[in-house]
């Protein structure tokens, strides 16, 4: 009765330890990462015109972002697994925080596309790095929140970045335009953050001062047990993760999904210029909707998710609704009003299916083949990086019309929720000291 009661207080003790110590860490880099990631669509309101560059060239430079992702996601995740995530997520903030404030120096299309494909580099495999070291560390039955709470750094930086683009847009400092400052100021805090992360983060359970040796031991044991029930009598090799029917169709359900969102993502700003003809301020402002919308669906979902162990519809329910608010903005696209409001809706529920879809591919591989498995889908949904935000400037270019892209959009979410719905999942497994948590 002792050893079971001292179990559960390591449970509780070392789960609330690991969750204070590094969901807030996680979620700043996160935060950042998002920032910047983002900031080319607000910077898009006046670099275009200052440039001279088409919809369809900004699409297209979004893209090549998304050209060099795909080549190092899958290589970069296995370094990270193999080596070190924390070094390897040390050295992406650095890398990707440099380029991003010197894209505020190009002046031509070409240059755009060189900064937009070094961005890319520098960035590959920080989300996998990101997820294999929270599988480190947090046990099946928290895997959503802690995904969740990750996640939850999407709409925050939307939150923090709307307005701050606003406010940078609208300055001149020095004679520079103010896109140009929203690159060079974002780009800065990325590095400072990388470097920070070598000294912060721990790299496994068993090397943390900062848990007792019960609770460095409890999480330990925890994790190898969940590991080994999930990989069974031997680890699957990187190919036969590639190969695995269910991680294919989670890939293929995450490619129409990032395709709807990162289409959204790079054009929503432009969206809700064209529908209303309001002033930049009063666009950015709007864009702080969605980000609360989605703030409060991506906790509660995780959440409730972990509540009922239930994944499928978790995930689905987001995709379903997301895809089902942009048909509206079709079906009441002479009504300005309404149409903004299903816009915002359904660039805020869509937040939500992350957490909850990243905990799917750990319930199914585990280790090397599951960080694997997480580049390759990434990799696989960065496909929609390079097309979905050009689609979208072609469609806008050519028919000069955005109801082309909204149905493109909406379709992609409506698909993506389908097909989550008939992947075929194990349940998670617990152990003992789990469930004595």
């Amino acid at each position: 009765m002792t050893s079971t009661l001292d179990t559960r207080d390591f449970a509780i003790q070392a789960r609330g330890r690991i969750a204070l110590r590094l969901l807030p860490f996680v979620f700043l880099l996160y935060v950042v990462n998002y920032i910047d990631r983002i900031n080319v669509s607000f910077a898009n309101l006046r670099m275009s015109a200052d440039l001279g560059f088409s919809d369809r060239v900004y699409g297209l430079g979004v893209g090549f972002f998304y050209l060099s992702y795909i080549l190092l996601e899958i290589p970069g995740a296995i370094i990270a697994e193999r080596w070190s995530p924390r070094r390897w997520i040390a050295r992406i903030m650095i890398s990707w925080g440099a380029v991003t404030a010197l894209t505020g120096l190009i002046h031509n299309v070409s240059q755009f596309y060189v900064a937009r494909f070094l961005l890319g580099a520098a960035e590959a495999s920080f989300l996998p790095a990101i997820l294999v070291y929270l599988t480190r560390w947090f046990s099946l039955r928290d895997r959503s929140r802690a995904s969740a709470c990750l996640f939850a750094a999407l709409p925050v930086a939307s939150l923090i970045g709307s307005p701050l683009a606003g406010v940078l847009l609208g300055v001149q400092w020095l004679g520079v335009a103010g896109w140009r400052w929203l690159f060079i100021l974002e780009g800065l805090p990325a590095v400072v953050l990388g470097v920070i992360t070598l000294v912060y983060l721990t790299e496994r359970p068993e090397n943390a001062r900062w848990l007792t040796e019960g609770e460095r031991n409890w999480v330990t044991n925890e994790i190898a047990a969940e590991v080994q029930a999930i990989k069974g009598a031997r680890q699957p090799t990187v190919l036969e993760a590639f190969r695995d029917l269910r991680i294919v169709r989670l890939a293929c359900v995450y490619l129409r999904a990032i395709t709807g969102v990162l289409a959204n993502i790079y054009w929503i700003p432009t969206f809700l210029k064209r529908l209303s003809g309001s002033s930049i301020t009063t666009v950015t402002s709007l864009l702080m909707v969605p980000a609360f919308i989605g703030l409060v669906g991506t906790l509660v979902n995780g959440w409730h998710s972990d509540k009922t162990a239930e994944r499928r519809w978790h995930t689905a329910a987001p995709l379903l609704a997301a895809g089902a608010m942009y048909w509206c903005v079709i079906l009441f696209r002479s009504d300005v009003t309404l149409a903004i409001v299903f816009l915002l809706l359904g660039s805020g529920i869509l937040y939500s299916f992350y957490p909850v879809f990243w905990a799917l591919p750990t319930m199914m591989l585990s280790e090397t083949a599951a960080a694997a498995s997480f580049a390759l889908i990434v990799s696989v949904s960065q496909l929609g990086g390079l097309i979905g935000p050009y689609i979208i400037g072609f469609l806008n270019d050519k028919t000069h019309s955005l109801t082309p892209s909204f149905a493109f959009i909406a379709l992609l979410h409506l698909a993506a929720g389908m097909l989550v719905l008939g992947t075929k999942v194990q349940q998670p497994v617990r152990s003992a000291a789990a469930h004595a948590g």
